[in-house]
């Protein structure tokens, strides 16, 4: 009688398991926006089956399924990571489903260090009823390569990046150096009129 308990037990979470693993779906099409880009890029492939294609490796490496579906064990984290994460980005995905396409947004930081960070706000709702489990998720390098191929810079934009402090840098040694001028050019003036002056007197 206990061994068929457990079988019985066994076979109810396997038909469980693949009723959620049946039910998480993931998206058709995805679109990114941010610094630097001008307009929204799509992010192409598929989004089921791994990462063969940039929409593939973006719905692996950048958490897509923990944050919409839930997972243990749990990958996310309820607490941002520490650090300068960089610009964010927004990534709007369109997920099929049984009452129609549903929209789900999720931010990402490709630049941050040492690896990129996604984000997904909790309770976005989807299909009608459910809502997002969202989170924050420490990302691998493969995120950010199938952004880069999907049209994202290399470098982060120099407005939010390192190359901006140099910028100013620049400016203000130019700016320094037309007010030494001006001083020069003042005093040399005030002293040929001392002179000027002196030889009149």
């Amino acid at each position: 009688m206990r061994k068929f308990l457990a079988l019985a037990t066994l076979a109810a979470l396997a038909t469980l398991t693949v009723t959620a693993a049946a039910a998480a779906k993931g998206p058709a099409t995805a679109s990114l926006t941010g610094p630097g880009l001008g307009r929204a890029l799509p992010v192409k492939g598929q989004g089921e089956g791994g990462a063969g294609t940039p929409l593939g490796s973006l719905v692996q490496f950048g958490g897509y399924f923990p944050q919409v579906f839930g997972q243990s064990p749990d990958p996310t984290t309820r607490t941002r990571p520490a650090g300068d994460l960089g610009p964010r980005y927004r990534i709007v995905y369109r997920v099929p489903g049984p009452s129609g396409a549903s929209t789900i947004v999720q931010d990402v930081y490709p630049y941050a260090k040492p690896s990129p960070v996604t984000h997904m706000r909790a309770g976005q709702l989807f299909w009608g009823g459910q809502r997002t489990y969202g989170g924050w998720l420490v990302a691998g390098a493969g995120l950010k390569t199938a952004l880069v191929e999907a049209g994202l810079p290399k470098l982060a934009p120099s407005s939010s990046g390192e190359s901006f402090p140099w910028t100013w840098t620049g400016a203000g040694a130019g700016a320094a150096a037309a007010l030494v001028l001006l001083v020069l050019a003042l005093r040399r003036r005030g002293i040929t009129r001392i002179r000027a002056v002196r030889g009149t007197a």
